[in-house]
């Protein structure tokens, strides 16, 4: 591994994820039709991908367009497993990726759009079983798409059960809006009907928009800690709030406001503490106009600092190397910097990458400088707040550390009766006392749990002394096992 810089402590715990966009077949599957066995080879290739750029979490999008990537008794399969709506594909493609994703050791936040029902504007093309056929009056139509109207109350229970229905039938790490709420503030979005029949004691419409998305995200909160309280629920908008201008509490910025645009009172959702964490989509470089990362990230960071919501980062990996975005984009560097900037705002606890295909494809180098910079170390994903001190994982017995040809075994044993979700190992050049487990410094790998893992660190040596950590699915951590000494 290359030598750490002198004044950075890695940190034992940081998000490193990224998403994998279905919607028009942005990244899995790669395009509709392709058979069960080629979709499951695409998406292990993107575990790969997540492996290999250091990663502990993904974010995958299971309900692009008021559809599913699982057998839903509440909307038709997506269109984009097999190109026709409602059609079967023959497996369960989210059972399949939480399950692998798993293997991996890897978290899986299953990404949902709250309200878009179709990319294109004709009722009549939904599957005839679809919800926006038998409740015509649930969808509004808007910019060449379709909509779930966010006012009726049946609409946001509906997309709520809609959404449950996954996460308490599978084995999902998360729950995960992305940045689109509302899809305009003007009249074009045409709710006056419901706004007349339910906007009375609101001063506006734009006001009684607003406390519709909040009523969604408010009871999205409630019924994750009454279903699966284990599980993180978050959102990644859109990286304003509000801008100066428009109000003292904003961003020293001028781009187009969530608040405002779509009705989505992001940092009063940090502030009532409605959210497990908030990964603002900050996709601008340093020093842009007029919306600048480095004037965004210590805004975002003063609204989550005294909360127990975490902030994550949204960056722009599909910015770097486009030859269609400005001159600083096309400086390797300017991700890497991205992540050093965060360092200096200890209420930043990672960063998740859009899109995989960038991540994968890594045009100008910029995601290899920014893991060589920044994720030398393995990283267990954060702890909620909520559940930090829930119970502990059991401490596991290190049956050894022996030199082999490769390097050195370790051999790490779980006690207890559940499994552990991962293994975090430790290589010490000493004896190790319980603080030297706090940062990770000498994390040398976290590896997928079982009742037992062997696993060789290729740069052991004799005298080394090995420690292991069991990891629970809240990344809980247990005490460090026996230690052992390499002879």
């Amino acid at each position: 591994m290359p030598a750490l810089a002198q004044d950075y402590v890695p940190p034992l715990r940081q998000m490193r994820g990224m998403w994998i966009a279905s919607v028009v077949n942005i990244n899995w599957p790669s395009k509709p039709g392709l058979t069960a066995d080629e979709q499951k080879a695409e998406f292990v290739a993107w575990l790969d991908v997540a492996v290999q750029r250091k990663l502990n979490s993904v974010f995958v999008q299971i309900r692009p367009t008021a559809d599913a990537f699982w057998p839903s008794p509440f909307e038709p399969w997506s269109q984009y497993l097999t190109g026709t709506q409602g059609q079967d594909p023959g497996y369960d493609p989210l059972g399949f990726a939480v399950e692998e994703t798993h293997k991996r050791g890897l978290a899986f936040h299953a990404w949902f759009n709250p309200y878009r029902v179709s990319m294109q504007p004709d009722p009549a093309k939904l599957h005839p079983d679809h919800p926006g056929r038998k409740h015509p009056d649930w969808i509004l139509p808007f910019g060449g798409k379709l909509y779930y109207n966010p006012g009726l109350p049946e609409v946001r229970k509906f997309c709520q059960d809609a959404m449950m229905d996954a996460i308490t039938r599978y084995d999902i790490d998360g729950l995960h809006f992305d940045d689109y709420f509302y899809p305009t503030n003007t009249t074009a979005f045409d709710d006056s009907a419901t706004f007349a029949k339910y906007g009375a004691g609101f001063p506006d419409l734009a006001t009684w928009r607003r406390n519709n998305v909040d009523l969604m995200v408010q009871e999205m909160q409630q019924r994750v800690l009454a279903a699966k309280p284990e599980i993180a629920w978050g959102i990644s908008p859109s990286g304003i709030w509000r801008n100066k201008a428009s109000d003292p509490l904003g961003s020293d910025t001028n781009g187009g406001q969530s608040y405002d645009s779509l009705h989505a009172d992001t940092r009063g959702w940090v502030k009532k503490g409605w959210l497990d964490y908030i990964a603002p989509q900050l996709y601008w470089y340093m020093g842009q106009p007029p919306a600048d990362y480095s004037k965004l990230v210590p805004w975002w960071s003063d609204v989550a600092s005294g909360t127990n919501t975490l902030l994550w980062i949204g960056q722009a990996a599909y910015k770097a190397g486009d030859p269609a975005q400005a001159a600083q984009w096309q400086a390797p560097g300017e991700l890497s910097a991205h992540l050093t900037l965060n360092r200096d705002h200890p209420e930043i606890s990672g960063d998740i990458w859009y899109n995989a295909n960038d991540v994968k494809v890594d045009r100008i180098g910029s995601i290899t400088t920014a893991v060589n910079d920044h994720y030398q170390r393995p990283a267990l994903a954060p702890v909620l707040p909520r559940l930090a001190n829930g119970e502990p994982p059991h401490r596991p017995v290190l049956a050894y550390a022996l030199r082999k040809s490769g390097g050195v075994e370790v051999r790490a044993v779980a006690t207890g009766r559940d499994e552990p979700f991962q293994f975090a190992i430790f290589r010490f050049g000493r004896h190790a006392s319980s603080r030297d487990f706090a940062d990770a410094r000498n994390l040398v790998a976290v590896v997928p749990g079982d009742r037992q893992v062997r696993w060789t660190d290729a740069d052991g040596k004799r005298g080394d002394h090995y420690y292991v950590v069991a990891v629970d699915r809240a990344n809980r951590t247990s005490k460090p096992s026996n230690g052992f000494r390499v002879i």
